[in-house]
């Protein structure tokens, strides 16, 4: 479900990611790129591409460094 919110509002995702700074960032390049994918140029595409390949690799990365946390405290449970 997040996958798919960072597809379609790239700056919401990152805002429920708990990321305000990147959010605000991503906001500004994310709107930026809808006005000019109005207007006929390629650089709102990419710069549209730029916010959602962003929103989507700041979600991945924290589903990892959350099994990453509970990896560690497994390990620490079961070594002490």
């Amino acid at each position: 479900m997040m996958y798919l919110l960072a597809i379609a509002v790239p700056p919401l995702a990152l805002m429920l990611q708990g990321r305000p700074f990147q959010a605000v960032f991503n906001f500004i390049l994310w709107l930026g790129s809808l006005l000019f994918i109005l207007l006929p140029f390629v650089a709102g595409q990419a710069g549209w591409l730029i916010a959602v390949i962003w929103a989507v690799a700041v979600t991945y990365n924290r589903r990892q460094d959350a099994r990453d946390r509970r990896l560690i405290q497994d390990a620490l449970r079961q070594r002490g």
